[in-house]
């Protein structure tokens, strides 16, 4: 073992990959390469959920400006798409501040930054913090009407449905009393659609699931041979996801944190979920965790939809969440 004692996220790390099936976090995906691999992704053919939900977004525009009001403070969980923040923040009236949320503190800066530039005249105040945990909203020179937290992108289908819940029930939380959630959902559909959205003939998801061996390799010297592992993505219907796995090629040994890690030939390495719902399923779990559905959208072919949520009365809050 290492001569350092580890930390939480460390220590996770190698549970993970010490398990029956082993794992690697998500969150290990997005360095600066695999955020620029991913934007790639959105823009193939293949990938229909951003441009779809953006077609969404900028078709209901109009209806989404007249429920959230004016002087709305819009918070982002998570600082996603840059296009779609932009034609959120354009339809709303007056909107009195943009409160994007991240761990990354560089990430979020970036993203203030350029929203700064583009609306001079709206106030941006990033927060670091983990937003699957309640943090402390900042205090905007211009008092809020009411709060609008938005999670674009379909990430809420990253997390397991049990984790879902408890991050919905934190965007209650930080939505406040009288505020509301607009949140982008990805839709169950036939399997060959779904795994061609994250198995492209270009190879792009290949690479973004590979970069996060090396993302390790770099940040914790461990040596992962990259082309000894392959990418392996597919429905599983029983839980209504795709699953997007590395494979490895060969019996092979990983040193990582001073711990060796035995992997198999063709035993996998799970690196991400991304659940589909029914409308019906998803509405019927938001409105468990302190919300009202008020408005579902979709694209004509139903790949996608976007809801809109405000959070339920008081009384009923209390009960459910506290």
């Amino acid at each position: 073992m290492t001569s350092q004692p580890l930390n939480s996220e460390q220590q996770q790390l190698l549970d993970d990959l010490l398990a029956p099936q082993k794992s690697i976090s998500s969150a290990w995906l997005y360095d600066q390469r695999g955020s620029q691999l991913f934007d790639q992704i959105t823009r193939l053919k293949e990938y229909y959920p951003t441009r779809t939900e953006i077609g969404i977004l900028t078709a209901h525009r109009s209806d989404i400006a007249e429920m959230t009001g004016e002087k709305a403070s819009i918070i982002e969980f998570g600082s996603g798409s840059s296009e779609k923040i932009r034609i959120l923040l354009r339809c709303l009236n007056l909107p009195a501040v943009y409160v994007p949320v991240d761990i990354s503190a560089e990430h979020l800066e970036l993203a203030a930054a350029g929203i700064r530039d583009d609306f001079p005249d709206l106030e941006v105040i990033p927060v670091v913090a983990n937003f699957t945990q309640e943090f402390d909203l900042p205090e905007p020179v211009v008092m809020p009407e009411k709060n609008l937290v938005f999670f674009p992108g379909s990430t809420i289908g990253n997390f397991r449905p049990d984790e879902a819940r408890e991050l919905l029930k934190v965007m209650a939380v930080e939505a406040g009393k009288g505020g509301s959630l607009l949140i982008g959902v990805d839709l169950v559909k036939d399997p060959g659609t779904l795994e061609l959205a994250y198995n492209d003939q270009s190879g792009v998801t290949a690479a973004f699931n590979l970069n996060i061996l090396e993302h390790l390799n770099r940040v914790h010297g461990s040596d992962f041979r990259i082309d000894q592992f392959g990418h392996h993505a597919f429905f599983n219907a029983t839980h209504h996801r795709i699953e997007m796995h590395l494979i490895s090629l060969i019996d092979q040994t990983v040193t990582l944190l001073g711990q060796t890690i035995v992997i198999n030939q063709d035993e996998t390495i799970l690196t991400e979920y991304s659940h589909k719902y029914s409308i019906d399923d998803f509405v019927v779990m938001v409105e468990s965790t302190g919300f009202v559905s008020r408005a579902v959208w979709t694209d004509e072919d139903q790949l996608f939809s976007v809801h809109y949520f405000d959070r339920a009365d008081s009384d009923f809050f209390s009960a459910t969440l506290l």
